[in-house]
């Protein structure tokens, strides 16, 4: 039990040490400035081209977003999800131990041993896909959805709407990713960069108020006109559509596809919206309540 305390402490401080790094210097690989950078850049796009062209710069929770997307980038690491992470990293490895076996015996090959794009490559698609159906849990089971409400719950698209999700999201999808990329292996910390860096434009582009769609692209890269029927209030069923994170091409392939027509002006949100919280602190909490764990599917 000390040995998961000294992770859970060395956890905390290697973050902090690490996002104070990340602030007072510049590299490639930055994630604060690169989010920064990335940020700016299609909220710059917005204001040129917006799809909704009544729609104000500074949009219904604007400020709302901006805090989520700081805190859930850089804060929430820090608060819990690094050392949640390692500490159930710790555990399910010592769980290997006890029948003799570890990770990588259950590795089926290492990345670092292909070709550099190729490894690049594998990493992208199993991950997104994992992600994509992992989404569609958070839709499909009741206790999950009620955390996925708070993405929900944005009422006008913006950029800075991608980050709006409650703590429990990333929780539960590095939970389920952990596994079939451990088994990959040999991914390196450049690899990870591009892939992330890449999913936060696509899913930055996704949110904004821009009408594109990519052209024949949009059959493989989720695009703002098909994520925002993913928003739509009124859904063709009881689940939801288009829950690709960065591909749209799973949700083509698995026929979860729909955009029946433009969705510049559909009304976004979900069955009773107007009782969840606008706060920060009562939708973090808001998953919790007994009235709000009886209300568990999207009608």
């Amino acid at each position: 039990m000390e040995k998961y305390f000294d992770i859970i402490k060395n956890s905390y401080s290697g973050y902090f040490n690490y996002l104070i790094s990340e602030i007072t210097s510049f590299h490639w690989e930055n994630y604060f400035y690169g989010l920064l950078i990335i940020s700016l850049t299609i909220w710059g796009l917005e204001i040129l081209f917006p799809w909704r062209k009544n729609q104000k710069i500074f949009r219904e929770d604007f400020w709302l977003d901006t805090f989520y997307l700081f805190f859930n980038f850089f804060l929430l690491n820090l608060i819990a999800l690094i050392a949640l992470s390692n500490t159930a990293a710790e555990i399910f490895n010592d769980f290997l131990n006890v029948f003799g076996a570890s990770l990588s015996n259950f590795q089926l090959f290492d990345a670092s041993k292909l070709p550099w794009l190729l490894g690049l490559f594998i990493f992208f698609i199993v991950a997104d896909f994992i992600q994509w159906g992992t989404h569609i849990l958070l839709h499909r089971i009741p206790f999950l959805w009620n955390f996925h409400k708070t993405h929900h719950s944005v009422k006008e698209m913006g950029f800075a709407a991608h980050f709006r999700y409650h703590w429990m999201e990333p929780v539960v999808y590095k939970s389920i990713l952990y596994i079939p990329i451990a088994i990959i292996g040999g991914y390196n910390i450049e690899a990870v960069a591009i892939v992330h860096f890449f999913n936060i434009t696509i899913g930055h582009l996704n949110h904004a108020n821009i009408g594109w769609d990519y052209g024949p692209f949009k059959y493989i890269l989720n695009n703002p006109k098909m994520h925002i029927w993913h928003h739509s209030k009124e859904m063709p069923n009881k689940y939801g559509v288009n829950f690709g994170i960065t591909l749209s091409i799973w949700d083509y392939i698995f026929k979860t596809n729909y955009i029946p027509y433009s969705g510049r002006d559909i009304e976004l949100g979900f069955h009773d919206d107007d009782e969840y919280p606008k706060k920060f602190i009562n939708q973090e909490l808001y998953p919790w309540s007994s009235k709000e764990n009886s209300i568990n599917k999207k009608k």
